[in-house]
């Protein structure tokens, strides 16, 4: 079962973690570099295409992993729910600081700045929770691809 498993994961995490990554090296300094009536809308858009996505691939990483970590009596056992743990991590970063974020962001009117836009500024925080959740993702991946190794 672990063969199908493992692939399963080492796919989800390397989709996340790509993702996440080209939201830590494109997207947040794209989006710092606009001026904020451009902002809003060039979030909006980009969320509408990575939310559907990265939640699946996360949640299925972690739980593929999880059934490994359970289901595995082998050195693959330990990385899979090293990854496990790591990819939980990201989610609830990604829950509790950046999907508030986005929410937020995205009741907002395109083009239409808050008065007190200086103070409310998100992109900051929303770079910082990124980081944070890209390097679990980072390296759950990193742990998956050893557990893969070690099933070989």
């Amino acid at each position: 079962m672990t063969q199908i498993l493992l692939p399963l994961a080492l796919i989800g995490s390397g989709m996340a973690a790509g993702g996440l990554m080209i939201a830590s090296l494109g997207g947040a300094p794209l989006l710092l570099s606009l001026p904020a009536d451009r902002y809003v809308p060039v979030h909006q858009f980009l969320v509408t295409r990575f939310d559907p996505f990265m939640p699946i691939c996360m949640v299925t990483a972690m739980l593929t992993d999880t059934a490994v970590a359970a289901l595995s009596r082998d050195a693959t056992q330990v990385p899979a729910g090293v990854a496990a743990v790591l990819l939980l991590g990201a989610i609830v970063v990604s829950l509790a600081k950046n999907v508030p974020i986005n929410k937020w962001v995205g009741s907002l009117e395109p083009g239409v700045v808050p008065p007190d836009w200086e103070r409310v500024d998100p992109r900051a925080r929303w770079r910082n929770w990124n980081l944070i959740r890209t390097g679990f993702a980072v390296t759950a991946l990193l742990a998956n691809a050893t557990a893969a190794a070690l099933a070989l």
